[in-house]
C-alpha cells in the first residue's frame, strides 16, 4: 500500500460528492480521492483495485451503496467500507458487511478525520484477527468499536452497557447472558450476574475476608469489580488457562 490511502468516492449528490474529495485531498493520510456519481462506474473502478477505502453514500439509483458492499464482500482484497447516508436505518446491515465507519450527512471535517483514522488502522485486518466490530450509538450518530477495546460489560435492563479503553461508555440493545455466551470464545468471562469482564484486561485477582475481586485496566485506568462466588473457581482457572 502506498504512502497514504488510495479512496474512492462514490455519491450521486454532486454537492456532496465535491464536499467529500475536498475534506479528503487535505487529509495527508488520503493519497489520492477518485470520484464518481454512479454505483455502475464504481464497480468498474473498483474491479480495477488500486482502491484502499470506498466512502459508499447507501441510497443511490441503481446499484446501491449496500449493493456494492455485497459484491465487495466477494473480491479476494476487498476495500475497506466507510458508509456515507442521510439516514441510520442501515446500520445494522453495515455492520454485518464489517464496515469501518458508518458517517451521517450533513458531512463533519472532524467526523471524517476519525473514518479516515479507523480505515488507517483497522480496515480489513479485523476480519482476520477475529475482533469484531459492535455498532453503538453515539449523540445520534452510529459508530463502531473494537471488542478488543472493551474492558468490561455491565447489565442494565434489557441493554448491556460496554466500558471503553477511551473510559466511555456504549449502551448495546442485547442482554449479559447472549453477550457473555457469544463473546465466550474471544476471551470475555461472565463473573457476576451483571459482570463480563475481557480476561486478557484482568491485572490482579485480589483475594480478601472470602471474597474475589479483580482489578480491570480500563485504557490508562483501573476498576476493581466484584466477582460472585459461584464465579471465583471457573475465573481462576480461566486465568490459569490463558498463563499457559
Amino acid at each position: 500500500m502506498p504512502a497514504g490511502l488510495r479512496s474512492l468516492v462514490v455519491d450521486d449528490e454532486q454537492p456532496v460528492l465535491d464536499e467529500l474529495v475536498w475534506l479528503l485531498e487535505r487529509d495527508d493520510r488520503i493519497a489520492s480521492v477518485r470520484a464518481t456519481r454512479s454505483g455502475t462506474d464504481a464497480l468498474r473502478v473498483l474491479e480495477q483495485g488500486g482502491i484502499d477505502v470506498v466512502f459508499l453514500d447507501v441510497a443511490m439509483p441503481g446499484l446501491s451503496g449496500l449493493d456494492i458492499a455485497r459484491l465487495l464482500g466477494r473480491f479476494r482484497e476487498a476495500p475497506r467500507i466507510v458508509f456515507v447516508t442521510a439516514h441510520e436505518a442501515h446500520a445494522v446491515e453495515a455492520f454485518e458487511m464489517n464496515a469501518v465507519d458508518y458517517l451521517l450527512k450533513p458531512i463533519r471535517e472532524e467526523r471524517l478525520r476519525e473514518s479516515v483514522r479507523r480505515a488507517c488502522v483497522e480496515g480489513t485486518d479485523t476480519t482476520e484477527t477475529g475482533d469484531e466490530q459492535i455498532a453503538v450509538e453515539l449523540g445520534g450518530v452510529t459508530r463502531f468499536v473494537s471488542r478488543a477495546s472493551v474492558a468490561y460489560v455491565e447489565a442494565q435492563g434489557d441493554y448491556v452497557r460496554l466500558h471503553v479503553d477511551d473510559g466511555g461508555s456504549h449502551l448495546v440493545r442485547t442482554t449479559l447472558g447472549v453477550l457473555a455466551q457469544e463473546w465466550a470464545d474471544a476471551g470475555f468471562a461472565r463473573v457476576h450476574r451483571s459482570l463480563v469482564v475481557n480476561l486478557a484486561r484482568v491485572r490482579e485477582v485480589r483475594m480478601q475476608a472470602g471474597r474475589c475481586s479483580v482489578v480491570m485496566a480500563v485504557g490508562d485506568e483501573r476498576v476493581e469489580l466484584q466477582v460472585a462466588r459461584r464465579h471465583t473457581r471457573t475465573l481462576r482457572d480461566l486465568i490459569h488457562e490463558r498463563a499457559l
